[in-house]
C-alpha cells in the first residue's frame, strides 16, 4: 500500500486548505482511511477518519464543524477540507490506512502511513 498526501502550505488564520491523499496498492475488501496531525514537540493525534463499510466520518473534538474528511467515488483519493484555520492547526499532516471496519484513533492502528504534508498557519 502506498499513500500520498499533498496540499499543505502557508496560510493566515481564518483561512482554508484541501490536503489530498492518493492511495493504490490496497487490497482491503473494508479499510479506513485517516488523517492524523503532529505539531512540534507533540505526539501525533487523530484528526479525521472515513470508514469504507459504510462511509461514516469520524472527527476529533477540536476540529468538528472546521475539518470535512471525504473520497472519492473510485476509493483512489481521500481528502481533507480544512476551513477556518487556526495556528493550532500548525501541523505536519499524515493520511493512514488499515484494513477492517473497526474505527481506529491511535496511531498505532494504522499499518500504512504517507509522507506527511506540512499545513503552517498564521496569526
Amino acid at each position: 500500500v502506498q499513500l500520498q498526501a499533498c496540499g499543505g502550505g502557508l496560510v493566515q488564520a481564518g483561512g482554508s486548505l484541501r490536503l489530498s491523499c492518493a492511495a493504490s496498492g490496497r487490497t482491503f475488501s473494508s479499510y479506513v482511511m485517516a488523517w492524523f496531525r503532529q505539531a512540534p514537540g507533540k505526539e501525533r493525534e487523530f484528526v479525521a477518519a472515513i470508514r469504507s463499510s459504510d462511509s461514516n466520518s469520524y472527527y476529533a473534538d477540536s476540529v468538528k464543524g472546521r475539518f470535512t474528511i471525504s473520497e472519492n467515488n473510485a476509493r483512489t483519493m481521500v481528502y481533507l477540507q480544512i476551513d477556518s484555520l487556526k495556528p493550532e492547526d500548525t501541523a505536519v499532516y499524515y493520511c493512514a490506512t488499515r484494513g477492517g471496519s473497526v474505527m481506529g484513533y491511535s496511531p498505532g492502528r494504522y499499518n500504512y502511513w504517507g509522507q506527511g504534508t506540512q499545513v503552517t498557519v498564521s496569526s
